[in-house]
């Protein structure tokens, strides 16, 4: 499965089904909240990085916050601190740190 397949199986499966674990090729991976907003937050394996995906918070100013308050599922994806792509209603967008993180098609 590519990276961008993985991205949409993660938001589809966190998100959109609500599932309490993500399930993709690398393994199981638990579905947790965060603290302070209790946002779905999870972490999992690509090749070797650790990446995470959390739920778009709808309270920031942002555009993707926009997107979150009209009621679409949105998921921000980062690697070593970075953001480098979001899933929203199942459509992938690719941040310009995607490729300066040297990540695979």
């Amino acid at each position: 499965m590519t990276l961008s397949d993985t991205l949409v199986s993660v938001w589809q499966q966190a998100l959109a089904d609500e599932s309490a674990t993500v399930t993709l090729d690398s393994g199981s991976y638990r579905v947790t909240r965060t603290r302070s907003r209790g946002l779905r937050i999870v972490e999992f394996q690509y090749e070797g990085r650790q990446l995470t995906g959390i739920e778009q918070n709808p309270e920031t100013a942002s555009k993707w916050a926009a997107l979150a308050r009209q009621g679409q599922c949105l998921m921000q994806f980062s690697a070593g601190g970075r953001y480098f792509a979001n899933v929203t209603e199942g459509k992938l967008t690719r941040y310009s740190a995607w490729s300066a993180l040297e990540l695979p098609e």
